[in-house]
């Protein structure tokens, strides 16, 4: 597994493999790896010939408020995992190269990031587009493959893929979770033993979610009174959103007749953590 920190080393990498004749995916990831990045890259390793992680903690998607400088890193310990899957370069530039001396170019998607994630993070998903615009550009990929506990991230992606005519396939891989239930995100190891306890709540709400439609529930208001109250805001516990929506438009859904979106974003002492599951409705 080689290491390329440089933004013209990466594209003359991807412009040998393709000149080759070589499948390239792209795992992009902020480090601080866990098993559910693991599991993105294993998914692809059989579907390339060439897989590329990369590790960049992006300032551009991160508020003035946020948690940029105390974000995890530990990026000897995200090489070991990495070569463990069979991670072919993990491309992981300097913020100076990405972003550099009189940088103005940005990437806005509009409608989609508009609602649940876009309502308490402005300029959050105009870095996100950014930085992905970017890394298609320099690592060319084929495919690459994002979970889908970041469910907005993804749709973002894909309408950004579609309208700019990449020619990307765009993966998307169903949440890992820990033994607990608890998705798993980097931002966990945040969490003290108690603030777990509640971060659980997140899932069972989800689950209560769909138990309510399976006994006949159609109301998303109702839906989503149920899951307040699992969720029991009040001490070390706030609700940024909890919001049923069309899976594709991310728009609010007033009925759940067939399938929606029950979109999380729960803060546990000051840690923001996000969840999601498709509701299904049976005719």
């Amino acid at each position: 597994m080689r290491i390329i920190n440089s933004v013209v080393e990466m594209q003359q990498q991807a412009d040998r493999w393709r000149a080759e004749g070589k499948k390239i995916a792209l795992v992009p990831t902020m480090g601080y790896l866990h098993e559910g990045h693991l599991s993105l890259m294993r998914a692809v390793r059989n579907r390339a010939d060439a897989v590329v992680a990369s590790i960049f903690v992006n300032p551009t998607q991160f508020g003035p408020n946020e948690d940029l400088e105390r974000y995890p890193r530990d990026f000897e310990r995200d090489g070991k995992l990495s070569e463990s899957v069979g991670v072919d370069v993990i491309f992981a530039p300097q913020p100076a190269d990405m972003y550099p001396s009189g940088y103005q170019t940005y990437v806005e998607v509009t409608d989609v990031t508009g609602p649940l994630c876009g309502g308490s993070r402005p300029g959050h998903f105009r870095g996100v587009a950014t930085v992905v615009a970017k890394l298609f550009n320099i690592v060319e990929p084929h495919m690459a493959i994002f979970g889908e506990k970041d469910y907005q991230q993804l749709t973002v992606i894909r309408r950004m893929v579609a309208d700019l005519n990449m020619n990307i396939e765009i993966i998307g891989y169903p949440i890992v979770r820990e033994h607990d239930d608890l998705a798993m995100s980097s931002r966990n190891v945040y969490l003290s033993a108690e603030q777990r306890g509640k971060a659980l709540r997140l899932n069972l709400a989800l689950k209560e979610a769909q138990g309510l439609i399976d006994k006949g529930e159609r109301q998303s208001d109702s839906i989503l009174a149920r899951v307040r109250e699992v969720l029991q805001p009040g001490e070390d516990v706030r609700i940024d959103y909890a919001q049923i929506c069309r899976p594709d438009t991310l728009e609010d859904l007033t009925r759940v007749d067939d399938r929606a979106l029950l979109a999380l974003a729960v803060y546990v002492g000051a840690t923001r953590l996000i969840d999601n599951r498709i509701l299904t409705a049976r005719s």
